[in-house]
Formats: C-alpha cells, sequence, structure tokens
C-alpha cells in the first residue's frame, strides 16, 4: 500500500485515560502518517475537550498540548468507544490497575491494542491479557518505548553484532524524585507495584532484549512513598556470563527530577549514556581514538514505537521487536526482583 493509500485509509486510534501518557503519545501521533486520533476516552471526563496543557510529566519537551477535537469522538464510557467502528487500535494509558479490564474488553470487541507498561499489576493479569489477544487473533503490544530509542537501539544492535568485542558489562539507572501527577495511584503500591513496576521495569525489560532472560536476579531495596518497592538496586545472572546490573528509584528528595543513564563495557570499547549531557549524551571510548559523541538520528521512543504498531497493524503481521510475552516476563521478572529485595535472597527465574 502507498502513502496515498495510507492517508486516505488512516488506522483509527482511540485513547483510553487521558494523563501525561496520553499527552505523550498524542504527540507522537501526530508525527506519524497513515494514523488519526479517532477518539479520546476518560471516565472523569478530564482533557475530554483535546486541552493537555495543564498535564506535566517527567520526559519530554513540556510544549502545551491542545488537540483539534473537529473529528474526534469524546467519550466518558468505554464501552461506547468500543462500538465506534472508526476506532481500530485502543492505546491504553490508564493507571495499571485498570489495564486487564480495558485490554480484556478492547480485545475482545475486535480492538487491536497497545498497552502502556507494565502490561498489569501481576504476571497472572498479564497473563490473561496475552491468552485473550491471542484467542482474539488480535495485535497486543506491550508499550516497551527503550526498545525503540535510538540510544538503547545503539546499544542492543553493539551487543548483539560485537561490533566493539563481547560485551563483559553493564549498568543501568533510571531514578527520580516520587511523581508530582497522579499520586492518588502512583503512591498507593498496592495500584502501581512502586518504582519497581513503574520505573524500573523499563530497565528490567531491556535488559532481557539484550541479554536474555535472567536466570536469576539479586536485589536490594525499600519502601519510602508507595509502600511497596521505590528503590531497588538488582544484579542479574545473565546466559553470557557479562556483568548486568540495574538501578531504579522514586526515593530522591524533591528537586532531584529524573535522570536516567547507562554504561556498557566491550571488550574493546566503553559506551556511557547521560540523559544529562543533552545531544551529547551518548559517547564512545574506544581504545587509541578520542572520546566522541555519538550524535544518532532518529525520532524518540514513543515516536518509534506507536509508527512501528501502525505498521503492524496495517501489514497485519505481529509485533516481534515487543511481544506480549515480552510484557509478561518482564513483570515475572520484577515480581522475583521483590521476592529477593523480601527475602535477602538470590531468586532463581
Amino acid at each position: 500500500m502507498n502513502a496515498k493509500d495510507e492517508t486516505r485509509n488512516p488506522i483509527g486510534v482511540g485513547i483510553v485515560g487521558l494523563g501525561f501518557m496520553a499527552a505523550t503519545h498524542l504527540k507522537a501521533y501526530r508525527q506519524i502518517e497513515g494514523c488519526r486520533i479517532a477518539a479520546l476516552c476518560n471516565s472523569s471526563g478530564r482533557n475530554l475537550d483535546g486541552d493537555f496543557s495543564a498535564v506535566t510529566g517527567n520526559i519530554g519537551s513540556g510544549e502545551p498540548l491542545k488537540l483539534d477535537m473537529t473529528e474526534v469522538k469524546a467519550y466518558r464510557d468505554f464501552a461506547e468507544m468500543l462500538a465506534h467502528s472508526a476506532v481500530q487500535v485502543v492505546d491504553i494509558c490508564a493507571p495499571t490497575h485498570a489495564h486487564p479490564e480495558l485490554a480484556i474488553a478492547a480485545l475482545k470487541a475486535g480492538k487491536h491494542v497497545i498497552c502502556e507498561k507494565p502490561l498489569a499489576r501481576t504476571t497472572r493479569e498479564a497473563r490473561q491479557i496475552a491468552d485473550v489477544a491471542a484467542s482474539a487473533g488480535r495485535i497486543l503490544m506491550p508499550a516497551m518505548c527503550l526498545r525503540f530509542l535510538p540510544e538503547w537501539v545503539w546499544l542492543k544492535q553493539a551487543i548483539d553484532s560485537k561490533a566493539y568485542g563481547k560485551a563483559l558489562a553493564a549498568r543501568f539507572r533510571r531514578v527520580a524524585q516520587p511523581p508530582g501527577w497522579g499520586q492518588k495511584f502512583f503512591l498507593d503500591g498496592k495500584l502501581s507495584g512502586g518504582a519497581l513496576l513503574d520505573l524500573h521495569i523499563h530497565d528490567t525489560d531491556f535488559i532481557q532484549f539484550c541479554f536474555g532472560r535472567p536466570l536469576s536476579v539479586f536485589s536490594t531495596g525499600f519502601s519510602k512513598v508507595s509502600g511497596a518497592i521505590d528503590h531497588v538496586v538488582t544484579q542479574y545472572q545473565v546466559a553470557s556470563g557479562a556483568s548486568v546490573s540495574a538501578e531504579g528509584s522514586w526515593a530522591m528528595t524533591e528537586g532531584f527530577g529524573f535522570h536516567m543513564s547507562y554504561t556498557a563495557i566491550f571488550e574493546h570499547a566503553t559506551a556511557d549514556f547521560d540523559v544529562a549531557r543533552g545531544a551529547g549524551a551518548l559517547k564512545l571510548f574506544e581504545k587509541g581514538k578520542e572520546p566522541r559523541a555519538l550524535c544518532l538520528s532518529g525520532q524518540d521512543g514513543y515516536f518509534g514505537e506507536l509508527s512501528y504498531l501502525i505498521e503492524c497493524v496495517r501489514s497485519g503481521r505481529p509485533p516481534s521487536t515487543v511481544t506480549p510475552q515480552d510484557g509478561v516476563s518482564a513483570i515475572e521478572i520484577c515480581e522475583a526482583e521483590e521476592r529477593s529485595v523480601n527475602s535477602g535472597k538470590i531468586v532463581a527465574l
């Protein structure tokens, strides 16, 4: 199908849950050819006018978003949105505890689904969603944006290709002050899973993407704001023998903001990413050469994952870069990390 056909027959997207992540997704969809926002849904009625100017979060430009609602239907009732024939894809940006009900209803209604991470609050619920998707023959894609972010795409390719030799070690860090938005949800660990499940899962998932599902985990951590694990440091045992670890936190004091980084040690080079360096965030150090910043082309991870989703829906091919089972596995690994924190022991997977 050519570009003109894509413009003439765009994939209709309905978004449910209209907070920070919905605004982030909307900004990405505006840059993607071959799709359109067909509907918005929020049971509270908040932001159904398309004005997201007051919505804030921990990433992105902070550019105010006002969506033209001329051809967009607004719903407070999710079942009514599912009945809208123009909605082919449901994008779930609602709080984690609502994911199973929303995703299963959408899949049973014949819609394709992309669901913000984590796929569900528990492994059992995530498996239920994946099973329904398989039975319904619909696309289900967990929104794991790191797999599409240029600096992380580069790292995955460097590990797989052994361009700098074998990967000997990798350390990931994603730390922040407690969320300043959605606190009724985020700061209730029974609903959100705390920083372990809502924030740290990004790096847990990326580690399984690069090194395969860990053989075991050893984690230390503590609760500070949610009642769940809000700070975690994990050592992952992986099949290659590489030394792999990750730190995730919502425990930083107010004013700290948000920080993410990684360092990967190869046989012949070291790669270091630090978001605080801006355009020069990714630096490569090779023996006998001057250190250099790698300025990578490509859009952000949200554009990457959503454009990939639209391509999969249009072609009828299920996603392979991130699968429903990946989403289930990431939660299962995080649950093993939680057990390790609580027991002080290594937990096998």
